[in-house]
């Protein structure tokens, strides 16, 4: 999923490869959207920065798997052309990137170490 100002942009594949959600999604619906569209213990996987962190520990909690990648390892796999950097390319690039076996995720924050100035 991509974390984009208003909404979050999620991309999801089956094990085919298939585009199986490609949407924007309301913040507010993001949790309630995953209980009942993902099963337990799935990877979701987000670019890593201090909203991230934020979903992260909301996503652990209601027992999923969280993977944040550092940002310079998913641009890599970004499209370009016409359509460039937008929510969905982004969120295309996120899923793409953790497919790798050699792109390492960033460790998830507690909110205490997310204070640590």
């Amino acid at each position: 999923m991509d974390l984009a100002k208003n909404v979050l942009q999620i991309h999801a594949e089956d094990h085919r490869g298939r585009i199986v959600w490609a949407k924007p999604l309301a913040r507010e619906r993001f949790l309630g959207w995953c209980a009942s569209h993902l099963p337990p213990g799935c990877e979701v996987v987000m670019e890593a920065c201090g909203g991230a962190h934020h979903w992260g520990r909301q996503l652990t909690a209601l027992g999923f798997k969280p993977v944040l990648l550092a940002g310079h390892l998913v641009v890599p796999f970004r499209r370009q052309g016409r359509s460039g950097k937008n929510d969905a390319n982004d969120a295309a690039a996120i899923y793409e990137a953790a497919a790798r076996p050699r792109i390492h995720p960033v460790p998830l924050k507690s909110v205490e170490q997310q204070a640590i100035p």
